[in-house]
């Protein structure tokens, strides 16, 4: 996946079938569904793929036993469905993982174990494992550091675990591979219209080079998240608000306060939320909040009193209580929750099923959703798009589809294996240039060969870019990422052909966004 290799086709291709507006979960779900069936398809987008909310979430990849508590029980057994689909389609990315729910009254145990029962029922042949009542015994051992006044026992359940942003760069691989073309730094600035007041096309922005392109298309499909309003006012000024922006936030810690390899999960919260503990690259992820925000930000930041929730939250439970101090990383996404039709509807009861609007001019929208339900979305969404664009009737492939990097056997406690099948090419440049097994930081397992794959084969363009989300460096130890930012910023150079002022710019930017994800 070259970028320049891809930006030359805008030139090569007088029109295309599909165009994708957004590289998050649900813009390369859309594009991979609709290069797959075979249309000429381009994806823009305005930053790194899965900048945004993409690559904020909890790492889960789950039915949603909070929606089942709502009742919503079309949501659960799709996204049950979808993880089971996506377990298999990339095993290298998604495990599944033990949750335990800690009961410190006694009639939580029969409560939670019967709606997990259900939970499971619904999971049918793609459940990841049966759930069950424990006794405190087995809840502390596989929770040692929980805390045991008043602990009655737990209930045992199972979901998927994933790296949110690794699953982003892949689908945009396996975009690229099927004959799609995703473009990152490409910002669309306008869309092209004929005179009957019926899209053509957009107008982009190569945030790289300043040139402007017109690319024409049957359709274009606006996949932008939080962002879906932007394109909806380009189209139409006077168009109604469609997003509800809600901000999760979540806290890294260190392993030394979740031991062992179960997740916690808090199903009440003084918010009305679930909280959850779970273990991801060695760290813990705790979170997370569900608050109403105004202004929606490519890097939105989180607020006082959310950490502090969480912070306490989790101190109600744990053994070893988490202080500031203790917190390596602090990161906010932003839900692109679909306009409730009450005035008064709170976030964390709104849907989060999506959906799909065709504007008169024939742009069609996809709002809502969850990054678990990103392939359905997918499919959802183009078959709306191909009779808009009155494409041929293809039927879409993706569901039981491997994902690039696919592969079944591989060793959990090496770092490389959420490359996947991509590992071994990174080894054989680690043995070709010796000095690319070096350690980028110490205390992490990440080697200098990453950065040049990220750079070669991934599109990373800046150091955010490898940092963030080809590894996830910032997000699990800010504080190291900075550390490491001159040495990822001088291997990217010589491949990207930069010179030194480069080098600093890259550097100095890096640093300045990195001491915002710290407290």
């Amino acid at each position: 996946m070259n970028r320049s290799t891809n930006l030359a086709k805008l030139s090569e291709v007088k029109q295309w079938d599909v165009i994708v507006i957004g590289g998050g979960a649900t813009g390369l779900g859309a594009g991979v569904d609709a290069c797959t069936r075979g249309y000429k398809t381009i994806l823009f987008e305005q930053h790194d793929f899965a900048k945004g909310t993409s690559s904020r979430s909890t790492k889960l990849v789950h039915g949603g036993v909070r929606y089942l508590a709502q009742g919503d029980i079309s949501l659960v057994l799709e996204a049950l469905k979808e993880r089971g689909l996506l377990r298999n389609n990339a095993p290298h990315l998604v495990r599944n993982q033990a949750f335990v729910i800690p009961n410190y009254e006694w009639w939580d145990g029969p409560f939670y174990t019967i709606g997990l029962k259900v939970y499971d029922l619904m999971s049918g042949k793609l459940g990841l494992g049966p759930s069950e009542h424990i006794d405190k015994e087995e809840v502390m051992k596989a929770i040692p550091n929980l805390k045991t006044e008043g602990l009655k026992g737990g209930t045992i359940y199972y979901d998927g675990q994933f790296d949110d942003s690794r699953l982003a760069i892949n689908l945009a691989q396996t975009m690229n591979e099927n004959g799609g073309t995703p473009l990152n730094y490409m910002k669309v600035v306008s869309l092209l219209k004929s005179e009957k007041d019926l899209i053509t096309g957009v107008k982009v922005l190569d945030e790289e080079t300043g040139i402007e392109y017109d690319v024409m298309a049957k359709v274009v499909v606006n996949a932008t998240g939080v962002f879906a309003d932007s394109i909806f006012k380009m189209d139409n000024p006077d168009a109604k608000k469609t997003i509800v922006p809600s901000q999760g936030v979540h806290i890294i810690l260190d392993k030394k306060f979740l031991k062992g390899d179960s997740a916690i999960m808090i199903p009440k919260t003084s918010d009305g939320r679930v909280l959850f503990a779970v273990p991801w690259h060695n760290k813990v992820v705790v979170g997370t909040t569900d608050t109403l925000v105004d202004h929606i930000e490519l890097e939105p930041r989180a607020l006082q009193e959310e950490i502090d929730f969480i912070l306490e939250t989790a101190a109600e439970y744990l053994s070893a209580v988490p202080e500031k101090e203790d917190v390596l990383s602090v990161f906010a996404g932003l839900r692109p929750l679909a306009a409730p039709e009450g005035p008064d509807e709170d976030t964390k009861e709104i849907s989060r099923n999506h959906k799909i609007i065709v504007s008169l001019s024939g742009l069609v929208t996809i709002i809502g959703g969850k990054w678990t339900t990103y392939r359905r979305m997918g499919e959802d969404v183009i078959d709306k798009a191909l009779l808009i664009g009155g494409l041929a009737d293809e039927k879409s492939v993706t569901e039981k589809m491997p994902i690039h990097g696919f592969v079944k056997n591989f060793d959990m406690h090496d770092h490389l294996h959420y490359y996947g099948s991509d590992a071994v090419y990174i080894r054989e440049l680690m043995v070709k240039h010796r000095e690319l097994s070096n350690l980028l930081i110490e205390n992490f397992s990440y080697v200098k060969a990453e950065v040049i794959w990220a750079v070669r084969v991934e599109m990373a363009r800046t150091v955010e870019d490898f940092l963030a989300r080809r590894i996830r460096l910032l997000l699990l130890d800010a504080r190291s990422s900075i550390k490491a930012a001159p040495v990822v910023a001088e291997l990217m150079a010589l491949e990207l052909n930069k010179d030194e002022k480069w080098v600093r710019e890259q550097t100095d930017q890096y640093i300045k966004l990195a001491k915002e994800y710290m407290l």
